[in-house]
């Protein structure tokens, strides 16, 4: 039930400008999680979205791959999944002992630069 309403606060995402993992990780914390758990669980909720992306745009541009690309996407998929990794580990260390101000800053500012990107290049 609990996981439930935290993908409930995913939901929000779909209002533009609002962050799917940042819907989560409040949704988590206000139900009694704490930080590093609420970030876990809305990395882990990535991952059925993140696939779902990759099958669809598989499935669009199956017939425009060869063979010699099978390679390549493997490679890329390695690539990924340990960059990932290592990120998601460093990101969830950091939250665990700086909290999210840093993140919740940085939307800000890049949010407050999209909207005057939008304003003057409009």
């Amino acid at each position: 039930p609990m996981d439930f309403k935290i993908g409930l606060f995913q939901c929000i995402a779909m209002i533009p400008g609002v962050s799917r993992s940042g819907a989560t990780i409040v949704g988590a914390m206000l139900m009694g999680a704490d930080k590093r758990s609420a970030t876990e669980f809305s990395f882990y909720l990535a991952i059925p979205t993140m696939a779902g992306a990759f099958a669809k745009d598989l499935l669009d541009n199956y017939k425009n791959l060869s063979k010699d690309d099978t390679g390549l996407i493997v490679i890329g998929f390695i690539v990924a999944f340990i960059s990932a990794f290592i990120v998601v580990r460093t990101v969830l260390d950091y939250v665990s002992s700086h909290g999210f101000r840093l993140f919740a800053w940085w939307r800000i500012i890049v949010g407050s630069l999209g909207f005057a990107g939008l304003i003057i290049f409009g």
